[in-house]
Formats: C-alpha cells, sequence, structure tokens
C-alpha cells in the first residue's frame, strides 16, 4: 500500500484549540482508537515540534509490558548464551 493511502486511512478529521487550550477529538478517531469520557490521554510532541498525538494511558501500559517482557527473554537468551553475542 502506498503512503498516500496510509495517510488518508489515518487522517480521523480536525480539531481546533479553545481559548484555554482544549481541543475536542473528532468522534471518528474516538470511535477508531475507542476513547470514552474519563479515559486518560498521554500527550506526546512531535520530535520536531510540529504537533501533539495522543496516546491512550492503558494502551501504552500494555506496549510497556508486553516490551518488558521481551526485553527479559531477550536478556535471558543472552545470559543463556554468551558466544551469540561475539559473532
Amino acid at each position: 500500500m502506498e503512503m498516500s493511502a496510509n495517510l488518508k486511512q489515518l487522517f480521523q478529521g480536525t480539531a481546533t484549540v479553545g481559548e484555554r487550550g482544549q481541543v475536542v477529538i473528532p468522534v471518528q478517531a474516538r470511535e477508531t482508537c475507542g476513547i470514552q469520557p474519563g479515559d486518560k490521554l498521554l500527550a506526546f510532541v512531535h520530535p520536531a515540534g510540529s504537533g501533539v498525538m495522543f496516546v491512550k494511558l492503558e494502551a501504552m501500559l500494555e506496549v510497556s509490558s508486553l516490551l518488558s517482557q521481551l526485553l527479559a527473554e531477550m536478556g535471558n537468551s543472552a545470559i543463556s548464551d554468551p558466544e551469540e553475542e561475539t559473532t
């Protein structure tokens, strides 16, 4: 699939920043991501400083748990086969 097709699928609408800095997440984006009232969202600034991305806290906790498990497994395999790293 082309990059432009991916971007079209990812685009979920627009939001306007209010006077107090609040934005309303478009309905389509909330439905796609399963965002409900009261959900905690983490805000990340784009590395170039050009925008903000919100991610559900529960999703990041799941990713963190999976990464921790993966790192533990990698650490255990490196310990059990130290010659693998030297080749």
